[in-house]
């Protein structure tokens, strides 16, 4: 088994794409790239932490290799957009892959390259492609929030404009 780390703006919507994939055996939301030990969620909401919401995937690469897993990233965000993701603004809302080891940060950057060199967005790729470091588990209530309270979470998912920006820019 291996792990991903990836931040993509409001991580309750980073959940769904990638869970029950052949060879995904765990998804959880939490907190990466800050600076606070242990952060709470009203800390890193707050901007102040450093923090960036992601999802950290358990996964076996013999049964979904981490291509892949990227190749899934890249059409879940808005890669030009430095300031947070569709309604979620600020830094704890930026996007960026975390590497766990030089293979992964080498095909990270090769997907990046493969991304700009798409003609899909007319803007720069601002996706930061850096070294994973502490990842905090998020609150259980954060948890498969999707599952927990589906109805608020289609609601904040509709009203986002992801799935629309998905549609219109990732063919």
């Amino acid at each position: 088994m291996e792990k991903a780390t990836f931040a993509g703006g409001c991580f309750w919507c980073m959940v769904t794409p990638f869970e029950e994939l052949p060879g995904i055996h765990s998804i959880v939301s939490g907190y990466t790239g800050g600076t606070k030990e242990n952060p709470t969620y009203e800390e890193v909401k707050s901007g102040t932490t450093g923090h960036a919401e992601a999802v950290q995937i358990t996964f076996d690469p013999a049964l979904f290799p981490y291509e892949k897993l990227l190749e899934l990233y890249w059409q879940q965000i808005d890669p030009t957009d430095a300031f947070g993701q569709f309604h979620d603004r600020g830094t704890q809302y930026r996007t960026g892959i975390f590497y766990h080891n030089e293979q992964q940060r080498e095909l990270a950057l090769q997907s990046k390259k493969e991304v700009e060199a798409s003609g899909l967005f007319t803007k720069p790729i601002v996706t930061e492609i850096m070294p994973a470091e502490t990842f905090y588990a998020a609150e259980e209530y954060h948890q498969d929030y999707h599952k927990k309270n589906p109805k608020h979470y289609k609601e904040d998912r509709d009203k986002s404009g992801r799935d629309q920006f998905i549609q219109e820019n990732w063919k």
